[in-house]
C-alpha cells in the first residue's frame, strides 16, 4: 500500500515522503496512529501543496542540527559511578544519565537521540555520538570517574 508520511518516522521515511509498505502495517498503525495517510490523488494533491513548506523546514531544522553541534564539538561531561578495583563500575552509564548530567548543564538533549551502543561498564573516556538531525551527529566527551570513598 501506498501512504504518505504525516511526520518523519525513523525506519520509513520523513514527513511527506511517499513509500510503499505493508498493507496491515498501514491500517493497522500507521494510520490510526497519525503517521500516514493513504496516498490516494485527492491527498497527493494536497501535499503537493504543502511539500515547499516541508523542504524549507527540513533545511531549517538542518541548519540548527549544524549550529547545535558546534557546541557540542567541545563539550564534555563527567559522571560518578561506584567502582571495582579493575575499573568495572557496579552498572552502568546510560544515555538516561547522560542525558540528565547535560540537563544540569542547560543542555535539553532527548535520550533516544544518544547513541550509545553498548552499555558504558568501565571507568576512563568515552567519545559518545548524539543524533541531531537524521544527517547530523554531534559527538560529546563522556568521563567516568570513580566515586571517592570516605574514609573516617
Amino acid at each position: 500500500m501506498k501512504i504518505i508520511l504525516k511526520r518523519d518516522f525513523e525506519s520509513i521515511g520523513f514527513e511527506g515522503d511517499v513509500v510503499s509498505v505493508a498493507d496491515g502495517y498501514a491500517r493497522n498503525y500507521l494510520i490510526p496512529q497519525g503517521v500516514a495517510i493513504e496516498a490516494n490523488n485527492a491527498n497527493l494533491k494536497a501535499f503537493e501543496l504543502k511539500r515547499e513548506k516541508i523542504m524549507t523546514r527540513r533545511l531549517k531544522d538542518k541548519a540548527d542540527a549544524e549550529r547545535a553541534k558546534e557546541k557540542f564539538s567541545n563539550l564534555s561531561i563527567t559522571l560518578k559511578g561506584k567502582a571495582g578495583k579493575e575499573g568495572k563500575l557496579f552498572g552502568s552509564v546510560t544515555s538516561r544519565d547522560i542525558s540528565e548530567k547535560l540537563e544540569q548543564g542547560g543542555i535539553t538533549v532527548d535520550r533516544k537521540k544518544i547513541i550509545i551502543e553498548e552499555p558504558i561498564r568501565a571507568l576512563g573516556e568515552f567519545e559518545v555520538p548524539i543524533k541531531l538531525h537524521p544527517e547530523v551527529i554531534a559527538t560529546i566527551k563522556v568521563i567516568v570517574e570513580g566515586e571517592q570513598e570516605d574514609s573516617q
